[in-house]
C-alpha cells in the first residue's frame, strides 16, 4: 500500500510552483500525495498530474483540519513552515518535517550586506530537506507546470502565430517591480522586436501609459487568466521579467529568462530553477544599499531606487 503523503504551501505562485520538483519525485517513487494550499491559487496545482487531492481553504488552513484528520496521513511535509502550518501539523498529530528558511540569516545578510553568509542552495534544494525522512530521491528534472489549454481562448491563441517576447513589468512590490524607463529602455533598443506584457490590473495601467508610443508592444496586463498567461510564455522567444512567479512559471517551461533583481538578491535562493540556455540575471551590484530586505518595500527607503534605475537592460 502506497504512503499517504500530506504537502502543505499556501502560497503563492511561483512558491507553488517551485514545489513541483517535490510533488513529482513524491508521486513517481510511489507515494499518494495530497496538497493544501489557499483555494485563490488552486489554479497554479489544479492540472498537476502528481496529486491525488488537492485541499483548499478560503481564510485559515484549519477550515480543512477535519478532513485533513480523516485522511490519516503517514507523513506531512511542510513547505510553507510559519506558526499557522507548524500548528497545523501538530493538530494533524502525525509525523512532519518543514525545511531550512533561512529567515535569521537572510536579516543578517540585510543588515550586513555580507552575500556570504547565505549558502548557496536554491529553495528547491531546501524544499527537498523537508521529505529526506522518507528517503525520496532528487530527479534532477527542474520545474513542472500545466497548462489547461481548454482555458485558452482563440485570441490568445492567435497571439502566439508571429514571433514575440514576454515582458512581465510588475511585482509583489514596487522594489522588485522593472520601472517604466527600463522598460522604454528595452523597447527601444529592441525595436524590431514584438513584445507582450502580462501582468495584472495595476501593470496594465503603468503599461498602458507608454504603449501608444510603441509599435513593438502589446498591453495584455490584467486581461490573461494564469493558463492563458503561461501559454504565452510557452510560446514566446525569451522572457524578460522581475522577480515573480511567472518567472517560476517560464522556468518550469524551459524559457530563455533575463530575469531583472531590484532590492532583493538571486542568493536569497529564488532564481529561475533550471531555465533554458542562454538565461541570464541582471542586478546592480554597485550599490551598498542592496538587498534592503528580504522580500520588498513599496517605495525604495532611500528614495532613489538605484538598484532598478541603475541598470543596463541593453542586452542580447
Amino acid at each position: 500500500m502506497k504512503k499517504k503523503v500530506l504537502v502543505i504551501r499556501f502560497s503563492s505562485i511561483g512558491d507553488i510552483v517551485l514545489t513541483s520538483p517535490v510533488l513529482r519525485c513524491l508521486y513517481q517513487q510511489n507515494f499518494e500525495v495530497h496538497f493544501l494550499v489557499k483555494e485563490r491559487f488552486f489554479s497554479v496545482v489544479k492540472n498537476y498530474p502528481y496529486l491525488h487531492h488537492i485541499h483548499a481553504f478560503h481564510h485559515l488552513p484549519t477550515e480543512q483540519l477535519s478532513a485533513l484528520k480523516k485522511e490519516n496521513f503517514d507523513f506531512v511535509v511542510d513547505l510553507q513552515n510559519n506558526w499557522k502550518s507548524k500548528w497545523l501539523c501538530m493538530r494533524l498529530n502525525k509525523p512532519f518535517k518543514g525545511f531550512p528558511k533561512l529567515n535569521l540569516i537572510k536579516l543578517l545578510v540585510v543588515l550586513t550586506k555580507q552575500k556570504w553568509l547565505l549558502p548557496k542552495v536554491h529553495i528547491v534544494d531546501r524544499y527537498f530537506k523537508a521529505i529526506q525522512p522518507l528517503g525520496v530521491e532528487k530527479d534532477n528534472m527542474g520545474l513542472d507546470f500545466f497548462i489547461d489549454e481548454k482555458n485558452v481562448s482563440q485570441k490568445i491563441r492567435g497571439m502566439v502565430q508571429t514571433p514575440y517576447s514576454i515582458l512581465v513589468p510588475g511585482g509583489s512590490y514596487f522594489t522588485k517591480q522593472i520601472p517604466l524607463v527600463k522598460i522604454e529602455e528595452i523597447l527601444k533598443t529592441h525595436i524590431h522586436q514584438k513584445f507582450i506584457a502580462i501582468g495584472d490590473s495595476q501593470d496594465y495601467d503603468k503599461i498602458k501609459s507608454i504603449e501608444n508610443r510603441y509599435t513593438n508592444l502589446i498591453n495584455m496586463c490584467g486581461q490573461t487568466n494564469l493558463d492563458e498567461s503561461a501559454f504565452l510564455i510557452q510560446h514566446a522567444e525569451y522572457v524578460i521579467t522581475s522577480d515573480t512567479g511567472m518567472m517560476h512559471i517560464a522556468a518550469a517551461l524551459k524559457k530563455k529568462i533575463i530575469s531583472v533583481w531590484g532590492n532583493t538578491i538571486p542568493e536569497f535562493g529564488m532564481y529561475p530553477y533550471m531555465p533554458a540556455e542562454g538565461s541570464k540575471i541582471i542586478e546592480n551590484n554597485a550599490i551598498w544599499c542592496r538587498p534592503c530586505s528580504k522580500l520588498g518595500y513599496s517605495k525604495c527607503p532611500l528614495g532613489h531606487f538605484k538598484c532598478m534605475r541603475g541598470l543596463n537592460l541593453i542586452y542580447k
